[in-house]
């Protein structure tokens, strides 16, 4: 069935697809997104792990290989707000040096663009979400303006933590994060219960669903789920072209002509959409070069845990954590291993399930089990690693030979962990400990290494032959069709990829609206 055409469709209701589906519909253009989940709102959040799992992705399971796998499952979403309504709020900034590895250490790929290209939009964003933080205690932070809320509270975890690193001559700052602490724009202050993984019901933390998604349908926006898009169609009339994308739902097959198309489902999904729209010898957009689904980049990421005398009520405070230090952020060569790190330190905490410090020990059974438990419900505290990835061509995202019920191929991603950012994530992890100690830890132990967001897949650029899309997420070959979301980012950096995926989102509207960049953000 082909429908009439909008201004505008922009597949994945995530935090870029709703930020552009508000932009560009409060502009006056038509607008569908198409959402392969679920509806939610936030009143239908539960503050439990079960509910949490909901959250996930729930749709075709992705293939994964390699030493060390992405980790889809969880790191995605599915329904309204995508990997977004269950992010926690971790909003920092790319540091300088992030847009220049490749030039700085012949590693990676370097960005198109620089931190200052994408500073005004930093700042525009942190202003319209709401950011709590300190940024003149967060010595590292590159330029910007002022966070407009005042930092959420350090808790007795955070207090003993701090012990160690100051006790090992480093600093800390207070975690910037998308929640608010005082009232602002018509939302609660966070309650501190530590469920930012299950969702949030009272709106404290800056998800779509309580941020761009009230915009977008205010705007008409016209948002359509279960809608499972297969491929993208080009104009067989004008190659450089793309006439419609088709998409499932409901058992039924359609296509939706448009005058733009934005392709906003998360890392791996956008590759797999456009990998799939490949037809007879022509390639896929974007792949006349085989760049499309290279360089897939995680975060390697790990936990360390301990024990302490003094009682940590380690289950208040936010999912994110409570303090920061990037003190070792900008030296990416030091000795020991390659890339940038930071700890994310205090993270609210709960016993059971994939986050849980229960399944943390698992040498601790039996009759030894219920009093360990009841001893770390009171005295444990813990705090998080992430390493910076480096890019590569042989890291990526393919199609799988077996399909999924609406007969698309399933996707297969392939990760291998660089030998110099695995001795990073160890010396870290080593360095960790040593902190813990230093805080007066009474045991301390580590979680596995582990994957922490996806990024990469169609990588911005300004070569055709070593990317997929031009500095506004343009597919190279093509006039009308546009990637958005982190799926461009041609490295990681060690930072927390969803302020910086925004702050994409909104130059790539300025760019496609004909806005200045210095005008205000659209209300």
């Amino acid at each position: 069935m082909i429908q009439n055409s909008p201004d505008t469709v922009i597949v994945g209701a995530g935090a870029a697809g709703l930020a552009l589906a508000a932009r560009l519909a409060q502009a006056g253009e038509s607008v569908v997104v198409l959402e392969a989940g679920a509806q939610r709102s936030t009143s239908d959040m539960i503050s439990s792990q079960i509910w949490a799992r909901k959250l996930k992705w729930s749709a075709a399971a992705v293939e994964e290989s390699g030493t060390h796998p992405v980790g889809h499952a969880f790191n995605a979403g599915s329904g309204t707000g995508g990997s977004a309504a269950h992010h926690y709020g971790v909003w920092l900034r790319l540091h300088q040096e992030d847009f220049s590895v490749q030039r700085d250490h012949n590693r990676s790929l370097d960005w198109p663009i620089t931190y200052q290209d994408l500073k005004p939009y930093y700042d525009r964003v942190q202003d319209a979400i709401g950011i709590s933080g300190d940024h003149v205690a967060e010595v590292w932070r590159p330029p910007g303006a002022p966070y407009p809320m005042p930092p959420l509270p350090v808790f007795a975890q955070g207090r003993i933590l701090d012990r160690g690193f100051q006790a090992t001559g480093r600093r800390t700052a207070p975690l910037p994060l998308a929640i608010n602490s005082v009232p602002r724009n018509g939302r609660a202050p966070c309650q501190f219960d530590g469920w930012c993984d299950a969702g949030c019901p009272i709106g404290a933390l800056a998800n779509p669903l309580v941020t761009s998604l009230p915009k977008a349908l205010s705007a008409g926006a016209d948002i359509r789920y279960d809608a499972q898009v297969i491929r993208v169609l080009r104009d067989s009339n004008r190659a450089n072209h793309i006439r419609a994308v088709e998409y499932a739902q409901h058992g039924k097959r359609h296509q939706l002509v448009a005058k733009r198309f934005i392709i906003a489902a998360f890392t791996v999904q956008t590759s797999r959409i456009l990998l799939n729209s490949s037809l007879n010898k022509q390639p896929a957009p974007g792949n006349r070069y085989d760049q499309l689904g290279r360089y897939l980049t995680t975060h390697p990421a790990g936990t360390i845990f301990g024990l302490f005398d003094d009682e940590t009520t380690p289950h208040l405070g936010v999912s994110g954590g409570q303090l920061l230090c990037h003190d070792d952020y900008a030296n990416k060569g030091q000795t020991g291993g390659f890339g940038s790190s930071q700890w994310l330190i205090a993270n609210a905490i709960k016993p059971h399930d994939l986050l849980g410090y229960g399944t943390s020990r698992p040498d601790v059974i039996g009759g030894e089990l219920r009093p360990w438990l009841q001893r770390a419900a009171k005295h444990l505290a813990n705090m998080t690693l992430v390493v910076e990835d480096i890019s590569s061509p042989d890291n990526r995202v393919t199609l799988s030979e077996v399909r999924d019920d609406a007969g698309m191929p399933k996707a297969h991603t392939h990760h291998d962990i660089a030998p110099e950012v695995a001795n990073r994530w160890q010396q870290r992890i080593d360095e960790g400990e040593e902190i813990f100690r230093a805080a007066g830890a009474t045991e301390v132990w580590h979680g596995p290494r582990v994957a922490m967001h996806i990024m990469g897949g169609t990588v911005m650029g300004d070569d055709e032959k070593k990317s997929v899309t031009d500095t506004f997420g343009r597919v190279h070959d093509t006039d009308n069709l546009y990637v958005s979301g982190p799926s461009l980012f041609p490295s990681s950096g060690a930072v927390n990829p969803t302020f910086t995926l925004t702050a994409l989102a909104e130059r790539q509207g300025d760019h496609l609206l004909g806005t200045p960049v210095n005008d205000a953000l659209h209300a």
